[in-house]
């Protein structure tokens, strides 16, 4: 006589009902689907969490989250680290390394104590969207939590800060819901951070290294570029888009991503599209990965455009072309706290 349900992953011990195969459910589920206790007990399934059972550990984010959301409290939602992965927010390896599930909820005290999550208060003030079938806090108020985990010993840093910012306006297509975010919030944790990464977060980035090229020609001196700007000619013929242009000076500049510029057929569509620029009068360089992974290859690159600029090379700040962590507004900040400290101490020991 043939089994009713299939074997889990293909073992002779526990079969599970079609319904159940290939996704996450609660034990009260599987109890309603006819399997009793002890085989939700076996060691044949998979346990992301206490109530829940799988065939299939899960790997991924999603399948992660999707396990953990089918015992998380109704006012609750994937918030911080978690919640920008899901709305697709270009992550630091440092921020990646946290890998627990980042959940909020409504109310003071109650917080998610489970393995492999960590609980956050405060969801009555952020605005919620659904992301699949996962309640996710919305993107901007996303932007405004990685601010909490800014400053020393955090994680996120300033230039963090404005990769998220400029994926957030790219997602929501605009700043000002950064902007309204923040003035939403009642003194912040991380407003010395927020504040300057507001201000230099723009519309147009693509990724998170174009974001960071762009630090890089600022802090430099460079004028401003824009940022995937569509280039026509005089006639109104498309030439192409280019990932950083400077109009004034018919400039462009191509950041070659390993991923995306290695095909061969990339290159070639490279290749007519840099022509089209020279043959109508604009110069042209590129940025390569390893342009931004040392000092040195830093500086080389602002050189190379502010050439192409005919930019003033006395006028550049080359030792600005450092990647910054801080803001300037959280280092006096720091000092200051750190000055009225001794002046403090210094009263208690007269």
């Amino acid at each position: 006589m043939q089994p009713a349900f299939p074997t889990v992953g293909g073992m002779s011990g526990l079969i599970l009902p079609s319904e159940l195969d290939g996704r996450p459910f609660s034990f009260a589920e599987g109890l309603r689907m006819g399997l009793s206790e002890r085989q939700l007990r076996s060691i044949d399934l998979e346990r992301p969490t206490t109530g829940v059972r799988t065939a299939d550990a899960p790997v991924s984010l999603v399948e992660r989250a999707e396990a953990f959301s089918l015992v998380m409290p109704a006012d609750s939602a994937f918030s911080h680290f978690t919640a920008a992965q899901l709305w697709g927010i270009p992550l630091s390896a440092r921020m990646a390394d946290d890998d627990r599930l980042h959940i909020i909820h409504k109310g003071r005290d109650r917080r998610m104590r489970r393995e492999g999550a960590v609980g956050h208060r405060g969801l009555e003030i952020r605005d919620t969207s659904l992301i699949g079938n996962l309640r996710v806090v919305g993107a901007a108020d996303t932007w405004v939590d990685l601010g909490e985990l800014t400053g020393l010993g955090n994680p996120v840093g300033l230039d963090d800060l404005i990769v998220a910012g400029d994926a957030v306006a790219r997602i929501l297509g605009d700043i000002d819901p950064l902007r309204q975010a923040l003035a939403r919030r009642n003194r912040p944790r991380g407003k010395l951070m927020l504040l300057p990464a507001l201000r230099m977060a723009r519309l147009g980035a693509q990724s998170g290294m174009e974001t960071r090229v762009r630090l890089l020609f600022v802090r430099a001196g460079l004028p401003e570029p824009e940022l995937n700007a569509w280039i026509y000619t005089a006639r109104g013929k498309l030439l192409g888009c280019a990932d950083v242009a400077w109009r004034r000076h018919r400039v462009t500049g191509e950041y070659q991503g390993s991923e995306f510029h290695a095909g061969d057929d990339q290159k070639r569509k490279d290749r007519r599209r840099r022509k089209g620029f020279r043959d109508d009068g604009w110069r042209s360089g590129e940025i390569w990965a390893d342009d931004m992974r040392t000092s040195e290859a830093r500086r080389k690159c602002v050189l190379r455009f502010a050439r192409l600029l005919v930019f003033p090379e006395d006028e550049l700040n080359l030792d600005a072309c450092e990647p910054q962590f801080f803001s300037q507004e959280y280092w006096d900040a720091l000092v200051e706290r750190r000055i009225r400290r001794r002046q403090y101490l210094r009263l208690l020991n007269r």
